[in-house]
């Protein structure tokens, strides 16, 4: 970086504290406090280099003993005035990019021009913005970096424009034409190890990348206006809009960590670390904002996948919140609620911004889904059912019948050994019955016909069939209900008996046969 000596006396300035001492020997007539800074000097050298200090200290000296001034707005505060205060004391001091900002707008708030002394500060710090810092590049983008910090000043003085001027000439120019001393063969000369040579004498730096985005990590440590600007001056100077498509992309990407999902965590925490802390969510969104207001027009220059990930970090952030009723619902009639799946139909459902008709909409056709879903799984079991069994009976076919006969035929037989031990069991129930029946005649009184009517709903409820168990449950049923009955009700119990004998020795005799 390139800086200008000015002053050729020693530094006779200490620090303590929170003040600063001039230690020449003869003691402190006046106190300038800036901010929480004290500076104890003397008015001479002061009120010799700048007319403002001039006018207060003689305004202190006749209403005050003590002659105590404050500079509450200087730019650049209590480090640039003391740089001020150096300068009219002819200390040495260096003139850089990095303070040249500084101290030509805090000479032109003390009116340090040609009047109160030759070779004033203010010509110093312009002569050297002029002749040293905007010719090159590095000390002209530093010296906008500075003008953040006091850009009010820095654009009565119209800094920042002609900072950004130079930096749009040397973008827009070829950067072979700039920048490196020799030039052969295309390219500078270098060293056997690789640095560039200066009238034969290595340097020790590397030649740079002679190609279009060579300028695009540069400006992306400038502030979101500054960048702006200077963006706008570049396009009205002819550089090619995919140039500066693929700046914005770079700048978007620095400062919006959800655009670098997938890039390596160490390279983007030491880009986020380089360019700062990062921004909050807030200012997330501005830059969202104005990185898609200018980005180009033109199909093609701007990459897919960049406007994927604009459109996902912006839905993450929920930008546009501003959006009337009517505009989101121009919006919304872009999308085709047909081809939401279910996810993205629960997801604009719950979605709060979205309009009730295009909710509506969006819950009828995730409905209409469901059911298509539904059925389509029905139709698949019912399919998948048939061609199992088509499957099995084609297998059989296949395979030949006399397996599936064998088994068939096992099939039967423990079906019939099963059969005949039901059938005995009824006939040894049908005996029993026979037994109760003719005991029943027999007895006399209520208590045991009772004991019997018991005894027989039990035996009918647990082995026989569930007709029979029906009709003989009703009949004890309806014994109960007098004794008359129950006379009656006896012949038609032995009727029923008798038949129910019938039946098993005639089911037997077909099991035997």
């Amino acid at each position: 970086m390139a800086c200008l000596k000015l002053g050729s006396k020693a530094d006779a300035f200490q620090r303590q504290g929170q003040a600063w001492f001039c230690t020449t020997g003869l003691p402190s007539d006046i106190v300038v406090e800036v901010g929480e800074m004290s500076f104890h000097l003397h008015k001479f050298p002061l009120l010799s280099r700048s007319g403002v200090l001039e006018r207060m200290i003689a305004e202190a000296t006749e209403s005050e003993e003590e002659c105590v001034i404050s500079l509450s707005d200087i730019p650049g505060g209590a480090k640039t005035f003391e740089l001020v205060a150096k300068f009219c004391y002819g200390v040495k001091l260096e003139l850089t990019a990095s303070n040249v900002v500084y101290l030509w707008c805090a000479a032109e708030r003390l009116e340090m021009t040609e009047e109160y002394g030759e070779g004033n500060l203010i010509s110093q710090a312009e002569t050297f913005f002029n002749q040293v810092v905007l010719r090159s590049w590095k000390d002209s983008l530093r010296a906008l970096e500075t003008c953040d910090d006091v850009l009010a000043h820095a654009e009565e003085l119209h800094i920042v424009k002609r900072c950004i001027e130079s930096l749009a000439a040397k973008a827009s120019t070829d950067p072979n034409l700039f920048g490196w001393p020799v030039l052969e063969r295309g390219g500078p000369l270098q060293s056997p190890g690789g640095s560039v040579l200066w009238n034969g004498i290595s340097t020790g730096a590397r030649p740079k990348n002679s190609s279009a985005d060579w300028w695009y990590e540069d400006v992306s440590n400038l502030s979101l206006p500054l960048y702006k600007r200077l963006i706008a001056v570049m396009e009205s100077r002819g550089i090619r809009q995919e140039i500066i498509a693929g700046s914005l992309a770079f700048y978007a990407k620095t400062y919006l960590p959800m655009l670098n999902r997938r890039q390596v965590s160490g390279e983007s925490s030491t880009r986020l670390t380089q360019v700062g802390s990062p921004l909050s969510e807030d200012d997330q969104k501005i830059l969202l904002e104005e990185i898609d207001g200018l980005l180009p027009m033109q199909k093609g220059l701007v990459q897919t996948k960049f406007l994927f990930g604009l459109l996902r970090t912006a839905m993450i952030l929920r930008s546009h919140p501003w959006l009337v009723e009517s505009e989101r619902e121009q919006l919304c009639r872009l999308m085709d609620c047909q081809k939401l799946s279910l996810e993205a139909c629960t997801h604009a459902a719950q979605n709060e911004r979205l309009p009730i008709r295009i909710i509506f909409q969006v819950l009828f056709f995730e409905q209409l889904q469901l059911r298509t879903s539904i059925a389509g799984c029905f139709m698949v079991s019912d399919n998948l059912d048939g061609s199992r069994q088509l499957r099995s009976g084609l297998v059989g076919s296949t395979e030949g019948g006399w397996a599936s006969a064998v088994k068939e035929n096992q099939v039967l037989k423990v079906g019939m050994d099963n059969m005949r031990m039901r059938v005995s069991e009824l006939e040894k129930e049908c005996s029993n019955m026979r037994q109760e029946i003719e005991k029943l005649g027999r007895s006399k009184g209520s208590s045991a016909w009772g004991t019997v009517s018991k005894k027989l709903g039990f035996k009918m409820k647990s082995q026989m069939c569930s007709a029979q168990e029906g009709s003989v449950s009703n009949q004890n049923n309806n014994a109960a209900n007098s004794k008359v009955e129950k006379l009656k009700e006896r012949h038609v119990k032995h009727k029923k008996s008798c038949s129910i004998s019938d039946k098993a020795s005639s089911v037997s005799s077909i099991v035997h046969s």
